[in-house]
């Protein structure tokens, strides 16, 4: 379950989020007691944003935003930029929903398969190479971008579809960050690093000395 409470139809006030739970879920359905979206996600985003009417006009109003954007910035850029931030943040939501968005702008099966492992492949173009290690960047090293990498966008981008690359990527960085955060989607996941007991009940142990044999 997420972290946060979710809002039932019947609490919702705001115009915005009641259309879009319309949209999303249709107009009689109540989205918290019968969850379920059309790409097969609980839907608690939604939900869950809409306990702040004014935080989900605005994570909206980026939606529109980046729709909007295909005027200038290809699509399938966009989406590969989205979809590795994703990845790299470790959010199987944000990944997998751009995954579809990908195939829905047309991109092949081969150049998705390979978004996780893309440094080793040899199906992406110099630009479609330069935006993943773009995202890379923004997703993962809080901006720190190579000069040699700004070079190759530079080459291929103007500077109006190179901002609009860098704030729709870091947008989605967010969203990614928020989902695991507040445990979201396909984020409702049990942290998988934490300690393994030890046989016997033993609670301290030299491993270390263990392996070089010192103990």
């Amino acid at each position: 379950m997420p972290r946060l409470r979710q809002v039932p139809r019947s609490e919702v006030k705001d115009d915005v989020v009641r259309g879009a739970y319309d949209r999303l879920f249709g107009p009689e359905r109540d989205p918290v007691a019968n969850p379920g979206t059309a790409t097969g996600t609980p839907g608690n985003w939604w939900s869950v944003f809409a306990l702040s009417p004014q935080v989900f006009r605005h994570a909206v109003a980026g939606f529109s935003l980046y729709q909007k954007s295909a005027d200038r910035l290809p699509p399938q850029l966009r989406e590969l930029a989205q979809t590795r931030a994703g990845y790299v943040v470790g959010s199987q939501f944000v990944y997998s929903q751009h995954c579809k968005s990908l195939r829905a702008v047309g991109v092949s099966e081969d150049k998705i398969e390979a978004i996780p492992y893309w440094t080793v492949s040899n199906v992406f173009d110099e630009l479609e190479r330069a935006v993943l290690s773009y995202a890379d960047a923004l997703a993962g090293s809080q901006g720190r971008v190579d000069d040699g990498v700004f070079r190759v966008l530079q080459a291929h981008l103007d500077d109006e579809q190179i901002l609009d690359l860098t704030y729709i990527t870091a947008m989605y960085a967010m969203h990614a960050v928020i989902s695991r955060a507040l445990r979201l989607e396909y984020d409702d996941v049990d942290e998988r690093i934490k300690e393994i007991a030890a046989p016997g009940g033993a609670e301290g142990r030299d491993v270390g000395a263990d392996i070089s044999g010192s103990a």
